[in-house]
């Protein structure tokens, strides 16, 4: 076996990848892309959010109905949980739902005592009665868990829309999930449509991306538009949205939605890639590869494919780049992917 052959056999048994479905990701072109109908690469609907809670120098006292002055949440704020509890607690026994909500972030979140999310449920199903928002959120994500309480798609569907009609935007969000999950159809969306809006408005960058997605495919009564979409599009990518961030460089680089920006495009890719996204990362390779929005660099090219192929995407046109290289350039390929993200 010629010693070339060997040496690039080595390389991909050094990936220590596992099989998986090749990405069929065209390498962009310098010329504009004529299939301009292609809809954005991840079809509605998309996952409801169910991130961490916000951290709590994040949350805003009027989420609780308290004053600024307010001696739980004070003490909450300064990051004397025990006291904020012990001071809620009281309050949250008697009726207060401000104080019944407070108590239950406490206790879901594990600051300074031990995470309880069952005793968590049992306050937010108090402060859900009278008509707490952020309550009435969080227990109907625990309904439709089902895991600390008793599951019940009913009544966590009627929460969910009273927290969003209240003005929560991940309520808002969610909604608009369930409902295009009850119906996934254009009138599904069509009903999801002014909730994912609301929510976007807000700045929340799921419903951003959500709303990019039905610009982009003109559904749910929605007329095409891939200004709007795109717009909004590097709303979700400027708040770290790496999906957006991918289908925002390849707008950019096909000219979708506005002008053609390869120097932008690559950015946004690259921005990606480095975020850990390994569809960002074997489409920054093909970027390097032909010299888009960047210098041509096959070093850089088969760095990020080796990233890529390391997480388990294998993309056969990548694959065969790489067996044009030279044994010195697998080798500093090699060595460049080591240092990379």
């Amino acid at each position: 076996m010629p010693a070339r052959t060997i040496l690039f056999s080595a390389f991909l048994a050094a990936l220590t990848v596992q099989a998986a479905v090749a990405e069929t990701v065209p390498l962009p072109q310098p010329k504009p892309d004529t299939d301009t109908d292609k809809p954005i690469a991840t079809p509605l609907p998309q996952p409801a959010t169910n991130a961490p809670l916000p951290s709590a120098d994040a949350i805003n006292p009027d989420r609780f109905g308290a004053k600024p002055s307010d001696s739980a949440y004070g003490a909450f704020q300064r990051g004397l949980y025990k006291t904020a509890y012990n001071l809620a607690l009281v309050r949250a026994q008697n009726g207060d739902p401000a104080a019944q909500t407070l108590v239950a972030e406490i206790l879901s979140r594990g600051l300074g005592t031990p995470v309880n999310a069952a005793e968590a449920a049992k306050w937010y199903a108090l402060a859900a009665e009278q008509g707490i928002p952020e309550s009435q959120f969080q227990y109907a994500l625990m309904l439709l868990d089902g895991r600390y309480v008793k599951k019940d798609e009913k009544a966590a569907y009627a929460l969910m829309q009273a927290a969003a009609e209240a003005g929560n935007r991940l309520a808002q969000f969610n909604f608009a999930q369930l409902l295009v999950k009850q119906d996934p159809g254009d009138a599904g969306i069509a009903k999801a449509v002014s909730y994912y809006q609301r929510a976007a408005a807000t700045g929340l960058a799921d419903a951003q991306y959500a709303m990019a997605q039905i610009y982009a495919n003109g559904v749910g009564g929605t007329p095409r538009d891939d200004a709007q979409a795109r717009g909004l599009l590097a709303q979700a990518a400027r708040q770290n949205y790496d999906t957006a961030q991918i289908d925002l460089a390849a707008w950019m680089i096909e000219g979708r939605g506005g002008a053609r920006d390869l120097k932008s495009g690559f950015g946004w890719m690259k921005q990606a890639a480095e975020g850990g996204n390994v569809a960002a990362q074997n489409r920054l390779a093909k970027l390097y590869m032909g010299g888009i929005g960047t210098d041509p660099d096959p070093i850089l090219a088969g760095a990020w494919y080796t990233v890529a192929r390391r997480a388990g995407l294998i993309d056969p046109q990548m694959d065969d780049f790489l067996q044009g290289l030279t044994e010195d350039q697998i080798k500093q390929a090699l060595q460049k992917a080591n240092r990379l993200p």
